[in-house]
């Protein structure tokens, strides 16, 4: 097994993930490296502030600097120098993008590149190239629709989706053999913000023999109730002794609540893309560094704060750096949000182990916003999944043999 259950409390819990490069204890955040960087740090940097992982996007990776220079220099963990355990996304997310989508097919999607060059990504390339990479964890090629769709679009969307999740599973483990790799694969569901829709493509990605499972085409325009109705309503669907991975979620709130309804595994641009515009993580929400009451504040980011940037430097230097446009500043600022997000994490595990997972979360919403938006978050979730756990395989709105 890939996976270990060692604590719950109602439905968080603290597991490890193995992988080829070592082990990942979940609930865990993953810092994006698409480009095979995370901005302004380096790998040992991020290794230094506690992650275990990081996740890089092969279809990235594929336009620049190509996948063959990357395996010709060992793979992604020497070309980037980073030891730890590396997921690499398979391009899926791209189908939202204008920049890069052209057309989509059943058999595959049209991308072009940055000089308008075309080309043709499948799920056996996808699966070709993130093994090539040398990633540990690679991600099926998904069809990622885009908020508010009609019925009509999210139904195409999702059946591409569970054709492609079982080409890639069928090649990746053909090739894996073949290579002898010991990557592993994680299924992706889509579904959009229809819980019939969430529900059954949750259903059929989770009866393929994946090694973990993620919640995709969310995090993307819906409102924060859809968000959670679905991710609750996709739990229910999901093998419990698998790991569930909710891609792009990284504000702190929202990932304190995801884990009490059993996600063990997030990613986000989030942390590091607020660092460099000036919006700066603190136990009662952000602060926007780049404001003029800053400018002669020498105290730190935030007191008792045990990062490299809150030890050395002060507001007033974040406050003059950022609105200069120092690269230092974006080194800095980076390094304290993605502090504040391992931090944070430790702390959910450690409330989980102990048993404490609900009165952590109601203290550290309370305390985030401050009066503002009290976001109450009771045990009553453990209550409502288990009168509702009897209906995993019920009413489907779609018929898949129809097909």
């Amino acid at each position: 097994m890939s996976f270990d259950i060692h604590y719950e409390d109602g439905l968080a819990r603290v597991g490890s993930l193995h992988t080829a490069s070592g082990t990942v204890t979940t609930p865990f955040f993953m810092p994006v490296a698409s480009k095979g960087s995370v901005k302004a740090l380096e790998g040992k940097d991020i290794e230094a502030l506690g992650f275990e992982s990081i996740i890089s996007n092969s279809f990235i990776l594929s336009l620049s600097p190509g996948i063959d220079i990357v395996q010709d220099q060992g793979g992604i963990h020497s070309f980037m120098h980073f030891s730890k355990t590396i997921f690499t996304d398979s391009g899926g997310f791209q189908v939202l993008s204008k920049d890069f989508l052209l057309k989509k097919e059943d058999c595959g999607v049209f991308f072009k590149d940055g000089h308008g060059k075309k080309h043709f990504f499948t799920p056996e390339v996808s699966m070709d190239y993130q093994l090539a990479l040398g990633s540990d964890v690679a991600m099926t090629f998904d069809d990622v629709a885009h908020y508010g769709l009609s019925g009509k679009e999210y139904v195409d969307a999702i059946k591409r989706t569970h054709r492609w999740a079982e080409r890639c599973l069928e090649h990746h483990k053909k090739r894996r053999e073949e290579l002898g790799s010991k990557q592993l694969l994680f299924g992706i569901a889509q579904g959009g913000t229809s819980k019939e829709y969430r529900r059954f493509s949750t259903h059929k990605i989770g009866s393929l023999d994946f090694d973990g499972y993620a919640l995709g085409g969310l995090v993307i325009g819906e409102s924060r109730d859809e968000l959670f109705e679905n991710v609750y309503e996709s739990v229910l669907h999901l093998p419990r002794e698998k790991p569930r991975y909710l891609m792009g979620l990284g504000s702190p709130p929202d990932i304190v609540r995801a884990v009490g309804y059993g996600v063990d595994c997030f990613d986000s641009i989030y942390p590091t893309s607020n660092a460099r515009h000036g919006s700066l993580f603190t136990p009662t929400g952000r602060i926007m560094i780049k404001k003029r009451v800053f400018k002669n504040d020498s105290g730190p980011i935030f007191e008792g704060c045990e990062c490299h940037t809150c030890k050395h430097y002060s507001r007033s230097y974040l406050h003059h750096l950022l609105r200069t446009h120092e690269l230092l500043g974006y080194r800095l600022a980076t390094i304290h949000n993605l502090h504040f997000m391992s931090q944070l994490m430790k702390d959910l595990r450690e409330a989980i182990r102990k048993g404490e997972y609900t009165s952590f979360a109601n203290s550290f919403l309370e305390q985030y916003f401050s009066g503002k938006e009290k976001k109450e978050f009771s045990s009553n979730i453990a209550m409502r999944y288990k009168e509702e756990e009897e209906r995993k395989a019920a009413t489907i709105l779609l018929d898949w043999k129809q097909e």
